[in-house]
């Protein structure tokens, strides 16, 4: 659903960070110019971005690693057809159930403090499921990282309003292409890694735990500074608790379920969910059972996560510039359905446009992350609002993958649950349109 040259795109960013700050100074005039910034500002907002960038490549590995050894997995655990379906149901469950808790323990810890625990959980989730014994021991680890996972996905946009107000579709744009290059970087070489490790799938899982290990220690010098941008810095820690609390009773309340915005964005995000856990889960088995080999399955999967790099850093900047999103919507939603119709019709013989139809049809996931910071115009309005849209959308996305195992398994094919994604679509496109409107949560709820 998900998913980067990323190097390039920190140091095109830090330009125009620089170029803007130049000319908004050059505009106020002598008079009016800020003291220099120290020295550490631009390796604290380099070492910031490169944690942004770690971050995003660990939140769906723990997931399309899983599907590419689906089978073997399967095989080793003794699993039955439903409970695979079950399997790949845990996700988006964790997501909704853990998502919740993201923005109270922001609060009480700091933003930072909670990715570097989440980049932790994920590590010694994948660490351990592999090895935990048994389909109930893999389904505990596997919650595990799901957590880490959850809080993370929940914290992205709020830390890109916070540090980044006016660069929203830039740095939403980064993130998704580190997501979806680890998305689909996790589904290419999952299966020659395992075998040039061995052959054993066990080893194939844990590997992921290293990049994930990675991920954590750039948070490491943020955690005690809390709530404070790189700009800020406060002299002590008792004055950025001083400053967290009064931005904290300045903020009005926001009863955030008053607003259909969010209740429509909650539903987009939850369909465009099912659509790509169900992808992430079951494409690759799609094209095997059409008699395309289990190497050239996994390529496929990996091209349709692969098509969200470049596309999910164009997509929001074009989403910021435009007064309403429903256009975006839409054209995803019909290379989507366009997609469906082929793997129905000839799911071996169009194999790679299908993969490429999906591919742009799953980048309605930066769409909805880019959408969450702009139908809010405060950081606390985005934390809730992200924090009310992923829980809720990945609670109305978990039957979907569940469901498919079960039509699938029952039926004996796979046109019924094809159909089932193909209807799912239309609903998808109706609420992505009314998430887009021009305008935010602040106002609605305060109706």
């Amino acid at each position: 659903m998900d998913n980067q040259s990323s190097h390039d795109s920190m140091m095109g960013l830090m330009a125009r960070e620089e170029t803007s700050t130049t000319t908004s100074t050059a505009v106020r005039g002598p008079a009016a110019q800020e003291p220099p910034r120290p020295a550490t500002h631009a390796w604290t907002t380099r070492l910031l971005l490169i944690g942004i960038v770690l971050t995003a490549l660990n939140l769906r590995p723990a997931i399309t690693s899983l599907g590419a050894l689906l089978k073997e997995v399967r095989d080793g655990l003794g699993m039955s057809g439903s409970v695979a379906g079950l399997l790949t149901s845990v996700p988006p469950l964790c997501f909704a159930v853990f998502g919740v808790m993201a923005a109270r323990l922001a609060r009480r810890f700091g933003l930072a403090a909670v990715v570097c625990a989440g980049m932790l959980a994920i590590t010694a989730g994948l660490l351990i499921r592999p090895y935990a014994g048994g389909t109930a021991g893999f389904l505990a680890a596997s919650a595990l990282a799901l957590m880490g996972i959850a809080v993370s996905n929940v914290l992205m946009p709020v830390i890109v309003k916070r540090w980044f107000p006016d660069r929203v579709g830039s740095m939403t744009g980064l993130y998704s292409m580190a997501l979806a290059l680890g998305t689909a970087s996790a589904a290419a070489i999952t299966v020659p890694m395992t075998d040039a490790l061995g052959g054993s799938w066990r080893t194939g899982l844990a590997v992921w735990a290293a990049l994930a290990g990675a991920a954590v220690l750039p948070w490491i010098p943020f955690v005690r500074r809390r709530e404070a941008t790189p700009a800020e810095e406060p002299a002590t820690r008792e004055e950025g608790r001083v400053r967290e609390r009064s931005a904290h009773d300045a903020a009005p309340a926001l009863r955030i379920t008053r607003s259909r915005t969010a209740w429509a964005l909650a539903v987009f995000f939850g369909l465009q969910a099912t659509a790509a856990y169900i992808t992430m889960g079951w494409m690759a088995q799609i094209f095997r059972d059409a008699g395309v080999s289990a190497g050239t399955a996994g390529l496929l999967l990996a091209v349709t996560m692969v098509m969200g790099v470049p596309l999910a850093f164009v997509i929001p900047r074009v989403a910021t510039r435009l007064p309403h999103q429903g256009p975006i919507v839409l054209a995803l939603g019909v290379c989507g359905l366009a997609g469906y119709a082929g793997l129905y019709l000839a799911p071996a013989g169009g194999a790679w446009a299908w993969a490429l139809l999906l591919g742009v049809s799953n980048c309605a996931f930066p769409l909805a992350l880019t959408m969450v910071g702009m139908r809010a115009r405060t950081g606390a309005g985005v934390a809730q609002l992200s924090a009310f849209a992923q829980s809720t959308g990945y609670l109305i996305s978990i039957p979907g993958p569940l469901l498919v195992g079960v039509l699938y398994q029952h039926s004996g094919g796979w046109g019924l649950p094809i159909a089932l994604m193909s209807a799912l679509m239309i609903p998808q496109m109706v609420v992505g349109v009314l998430a887009g409107r021009n305008r935010t949560v602040e106002d609605e709820a305060a109706r």
